[in-house]
């Protein structure tokens, strides 16, 4: 079975390939990655280091306890994070700066593989929920090298489709994996498509053990006193195209009722800066640009944020929060970021990029679903005339994140015992130490 996949992946290489380079004319950030995903990465100065990898920005917000936690434990062990999107590379630069190296995953490619492993040489492999690449987990089992699968999750509509490929899975999960599964049941799925049952443990999700940066909580106040004291704000993060047009009908609505209203919008994607100004020009609205530098007036009603890697500063600056990509089908974005910081959460229907979490923060009563910008609307309306229901609402998101904390300081046993002795004593001086 793994022949006849390796064949599939050779004689889709092309295509993906050309769609690569595709994206690279009229997308910059696509500029330069290529030859990253062909393998062709800058070797590490030394063999040993610790590689993580996180396919976008959700997942390396997510590995970033994971990975502090790891570096306050062994100082002087270098980090490698792989992402697969510009925006999760962009996130790694934000929140590491030059103390994490970053490259793009090589494609599942033997030839790809095997110049990646090469260059990068690492002693453990982490990789965060459900990446599951079998050429990639061939090549590191056959190197020796352990692979931890992080917060490792799996639908029960994947099972059955990994069941039909069983032979393949079974193999892919026998290289001496360890998989750290976010819930029992995501464990005991990964024991139905072949995994060692010794090697699957159940702890949790590491994006509950997000922490949102001080500074940042700090100058979103900051932001709120100076430039938005004295009025109702909400915030519409992460959206996407098709999203903007309803939070704008839905924020007329609001000031309607709140006048002094303030709306600050955030796209998920720096591409559509420009067509979200041009929206907002169009429907008629004044508003103020990050990127420029200018605060909101009493006058402008939208505070538009073209910039990158603020969006939990400017949580902090809210008293609403919408998170987008959810009134579309694109499956929502981070439901725990503004829950961290004790927001009342509104959603649209479509969250299956984390349902398990917009279940229990919805049934928490933490989130909120609504299904169309009028519901929108009377939703941010709602919180506006009740600020203590408000503030209920969000303090059960902070009780939630509270009771679900864990998971990174049992990946961080569960990594320890697979690094070198050497690695292992630094980490027992480092937390006797401490």
């Amino acid at each position: 079975m793994r022949v006849v996949y390796v064949l599939l992946t050779y004689l889709l290489a092309p295509v993906v390939i050309a769609l690569e380079a595709w994206k690279a004319l009229w997308n910059p950030e696509y500029r330069g990655r290529l030859h990253q995903r062909l393998g062709f990465v800058v070797r590490q100065q030394k063999p040993g280091c610790l590689w993580v990898h996180a396919v976008s920005v959700g997942e390396v917000q997510a590995a970033a306890g994971l990975i502090r936690e790891l570096r306050r434990r062994l100082p002087d062990i270098e980090v490698v994070l792989t992402t697969v999107t510009p925006t999760g590379a962009q996130r790694v630069a934000a929140l590491f700066g030059a103390e994490v190296r970053h490259c793009y995953l090589p494609y599942d490619l033997p030839g790809s593989v095997h110049r990646f492993l090469d260059r990068i040489a690492p002693s453990v492999a982490i990789i965060l929920e459900t990446e599951i690449w079998p050429t990639l987990y061939h090549q590191l089992g056959r190197r020796g090298i352990p692979l931890v699968m992080a917060s490792a999750r799996v639908s029960t509509r994947s099972v059955d489709r990994y069941r039909r490929m069983a032979t393949l899975f079974r193999e892919t999960l026998s290289h001496g994996i360890v998989i750290g599964a976010q819930s029992p049941a995501d464990a005991e799925r990964f024991r139905a498509i072949g995994a060692a049952p010794d090697r699957v443990r159940v702890t949790g999700n590491v994006k509950f053990d997000l922490e949102v940066p001080p500074a940042a909580v700090d100058a979103g106040r900051e932001f709120r006193a100076r430039s938005a004291a004295g009025r109702p704000v909400w915030i519409a993060g992460s959206t996407h195209e098709g999203e903007e047009e309803a939070v704008l009908v839905a924020h007329g609505l609001v000031r309607a009722r709140h006048p002094s209203a303030l709306l600050i919008l955030v796209p998920r994607h720096p591409q559509r800066f420009d067509a979200v100004r041009s929206l907002l020009r169009k429907r008629g609205h004044s508003f103020a640009q990050r990127s420029s530098g200018e605060p909101p007036s009493v006058s402008q009603d939208v505070f538009l944020v073209d910039t990158l890697g603020e969006l939990q500063m400017f949580y902090a600056a809210a008293d609403v929060a919408f998170v987008g990509g959810s009134l579309v089908p694109i499956g929502g974005h981070n439901l725990l970021e503004p829950a961290a910081l004790g927001l009342p959460i509104l959603s649209g229907p479509h969250t299956q990029n984390a349902q398990d979490i917009a279940e229990l923060l919805a049934q928490a009563g933490v989130v909120r679903i609504v299904r169309s910008r009028e519901e929108l609307a009377q939703r941010v309306s709602d919180y506006f005339d009740d600020p203590g229901q408000a503030r209920r609402d969000g303090a059960r998101g902070l009780e939630v994140i509270a009771q679900s904390r864990g998971a990174v300081d049992r990946l961080v046993e569960m990594v320890l015992p697979l690094l070198s002795p050497k690695a292992k004593d630094a980490s027992a001086a480092a937390s006797s130490a401490s």
